[in-house]
């Protein structure tokens, strides 16, 4: 395709929801990879260029415009790939980028990877050792952010994978880092640690890491004793599962029980996977990335388990958890309960009621609060 224009950058959107109200789709930090990276990518072969963190597929579809081909894209949220997917379609590159998981097969031969870099200093271990293993001995990785969420200790870690690191100048607020040299890498394993009987399981950027979050350790002291359904038709939800917490206890609590978790996040799923075998309960257990509970359908569902994000990228919103709950009541029967916890501060009763039924408090602590709305 012609570069005589420029990318149109303007054109990229997110979803066709308010999830995620106030960010956009590309940012300064994006065009300053673009900017780091060109030479580098001008010079690489077809198939050899890797991005990593495109949050709504900035950095694949302007490499992909300016002619690169066979770009491989992960993206750890599901939304983030139906985003790239719609955009790649509105602007005819659909056959120049794929959307890959995060493996040694999506970094065999690369020379180039750009890198939109997470606050999580273990999902950035994970992603450069991953990069140092697997990609060519001659790779140059690009990574670049917002300077108020980098920190030196980024440094620290993209050097632990890699001997050269070059600094970009800031411009606009954002700066990137350049790495050359791999030293030998490594594949991720998931963090371990033990909370009364229970195994947790984390890889790098999970939500709490391989630990139980005050709001999740609420909602567990408080789950009924006995919830409706449980069975393979009609499986308990663990809703926005995170690393499986609430699936393993329900199942490990009751041992002829079928539970089905989701979660948007790749590291999710992965985590949620581990801490279910971990707890020997993973045949008991589906564990499945989706956007939302589009896996399910209609009616289908006794007892839905919630934890709501309250984040929408860096900032704190509002507007996640409402399409998560109308999404439960689509697929709660009637009759049929969620259990959800929440950062008080941020008032769901109201919304609860509207979106699902009745819902009364179960408790309420100095942070959080526990609801249970039943479907009208």
């Amino acid at each position: 395709m012609s570069t005589l224009e420029p990318f149109p950058f303007e054109r990229l959107s997110r979803r066709p929801d308010a999830e995620g109200i106030g960010l956009v789709a590309s940012d300064a930090a994006d065009r300053l990879i673009l900017d780091e990276s060109a030479s580098t990518r001008a010079a690489a072969g077809p198939g050899t260029i890797v991005v990593a963190g495109d949050a709504y597929g900035a950095l694949a579809l302007a490499a992909a415009y300016e002619g690169a081909t066979g770009i491989r894209v992960h993206q750890d949220g599901v939304v983030g790939e139906q985003a790239l997917a719609r955009n790649a379609a509105e602007l005819g590159l659909s056959d120049a980028v794929e959307s890959v998981a995060w493996d040694a097969a999506a970094l065999r031969g690369a020379e180039v990877v750009l890198v939109r870099l997470p606050r999580s200093l273990e999902a950035l271990r994970e992603i450069v050792g991953m990069i140092a293993a697997h990609a060519s001995p001659e790779v140059t990785v690009f990574a670049g952010g917002r300077i108020k969420h980098m920190t030196l200790a980024m440094n620290d870690v993209i050097a632990e994978s890699f001997t050269r690191l070059d600094i970009s100048h800031a411009r606009q607020k954002s700066r990137v880092l350049i790495a050359r040299k791999p030293r030998p890498g490594w594949s991720p394993a998931p963090a371990a640690a033990r909370e009364g009987d229970l195994e947790i399981r984390a890889f790098g950027g999970a939500f709490a890491g391989a630990r139980v979050d005050i709001g999740t350790r609420l909602l567990l002291a408080h789950l009924p004793d006995a919830p409706l359904g449980g069975t393979a038709d009609d499986p308990w939800i663990d809703y926005a599962c995170g690393t499986g917490i609430v699936a393993a206890h329900l199942a490990m609590r009751h041992p002829e029980a079928w539970v089905y978790a989701s979660d948007q996040s790749a590291v999710a799923v992965a985590s949620a996977r581990a801490t279910a075998a971990a707890n020997g309960v993973d045949a008991r257990i589906a564990v499945e990335r989706a956007d939302a509970l589009s896996g399910r359908p209609d009616s289908s569902a006794s007892f839905i388990a919630l934890n709501p994000p309250f984040h929408s990228g860096a900032a704190v919103s509002d507007q996640v958890a409402p399409r998560l709950f109308a999404d439960a009541a689509r697929v709660l029967r009637r009759g049929g309960e969620l259990w959800c916890v929440w950062n008080s501060a941020l008032q769901y009763r109201g919304v609860l009621e509207r979106l699902v039924g009745p819902t009364r408090q179960v408790v309420r602590d100095r942070k959080f609060t526990v609801t249970v709305s039943t479907r009208r």
